[in-house]
């Protein structure tokens, strides 16, 4: 067995057999990105209505919703107990589509088995959710098929698995261009070292396998995503003191990104883009990340990747675009990236993770 099935191992039975509910976590490190809006009513809604039992058995924190979901082909990676996708079921509609992807036959299991519930609650005619038992790093293999979907969301499950850079490939495959990749997940201050890694309730808990955030710049890049943009941050606090003390000096955030699949668009300039309001529970102001805020009528000049995500992506009939002269861009010969760095912006937010799902023991 290879270090990467070994770990994965460990994972199934962390999460499979040796956790009833989220009150077993040992810590309160948990991916719970703290949005600086509440949500809107619609997702609200959806979770309200989601059956307690899968509430239960929810291991992640929060929820990564992006807009203008409905009819959308929705991958959700690591879906575990299912709140998530039956969620997000209700709010791409009956025209729509959710699929889970989660390694642990158990969870699998459970979720299916409430499908024919969410949907008579929903009061759609036929199931719009499917859950299958897979890898993140072998979607292909699990079924997905190539250039097939319009979002694919992940609730703190990245940091689980231990080739990172193969579930941002196979990821960047399945989607569609125009598609993205909307996520939460841990990340670390600095790169974990290897003793680290190798402690099952470390790794569990998220904290042996937490990227250092500015890695996902450099992986997002190598597989062909667009540069990620960090929607929001918290500081995680640790409080189990044996995890605290393990970790040393190494601090823990949680951030969500979003990155898009853009296709290959040379010669790009910068644009003036106004929001038309038009998107359903943002008719005045859409927050599309932590650097980029457009309100209704109001002219704004992006760069030139934002440009084209604004062009190709499913929002493009909520903006016009007017592509400039010259070129707007932010990036410099040695980009530095802080405005992505999640430890940052919760500085800024003053925003801090003290209690989520996972308690300390």
């Amino acid at each position: 067995m290879s270090k990467s099935d070994e770990m994965r191992e460990n994972v199934k039975r962390y999460y499979g057999s040796r956790l009833e509910s989220s009150s077993d976590l040992q810590t309160s490190a948990t991916s719970c990105s703290l949005p600086r809006s509440p949500l809107p009513s619609s997702v609200t809604e959806a979770l309200s209505l989601v059956h307690p039992e899968v509430i239960k058995r929810f291991f992640g924190c929060g929820i990564p919703v992006p807009a203008k979901l409905e009819g959308c082909r929705v991958l959700d990676l690591g879906s575990g107990s299912g709140r998530d996708c039956f969620a997000f079921s209700k709010l791409v509609g009956p025209s729509g589509h959710v699929t889970g992807i989660d390694m642990t036959e158990q969870l699998i299991t459970a979720s299916r088995q409430f499908v024919e519930y969410h949907q008579r609650k929903f009061g759609h005619k036929e199931p719009n959710v499917t859950f299958i038992q897979g890898y993140m790093e072998k979607l292909c293999e699990a079924g997905i098929q190539r250039d097939s979907m319009d979002v694919l969301i992940s609730n703190c499950v990245i940091c689980l698995c231990p080739d990172k850079k193969s579930v941002l490939q196979q990821a960047y495959d399945v989607l569609k261009d125009g598609g993205e990749l909307y996520y939460s997940d841990m990340y670390a201050s600095s790169i974990i070292p290897d003793h680290m890694k190798q402690d099952p309730v470390l790794w569990g808990e998220g904290m042996g396998g937490s990227l250092f955030w500015k890695d996902l710049v450099f992986l997002a890049h190598s597989v062909g995503f667009s540069t990620p943009l960090l929607v929001s941050a918290s500081h995680i606090e640790v409080h189990n003191s044996q995890l605290k003390a393990k970790a040393g000096d190494i601090r823990y955030a949680s951030g969500t990104y979003r990155l898009f699949k853009l296709p290959q668009q040379p010669g790009m300039s910068g644009a003036a883009v106004i929001y038309k309001g038009t998107i359903p529970e943002f008719p005045d102001q859409l927050d599309f990340d932590s650097s980029h805020c457009f309100k209704k009528d109001q002219e704004v000049e992006v760069d030139a990747e934002m440009a084209a995500i604004l062009q190709v992506s499913r929002f493009s009939s909520d903006f016009t675009v007017r592509m400039l002269d010259k070129h707007k861009s932010d990036s410099e010969s040695t980009p530095q990236y802080c405005h992505l760095n999640p430890f940052l912006l919760a500085d800024r937010w003053g925003s801090s993770v003290k209690q989520c799902s996972k308690t300390s023991r």
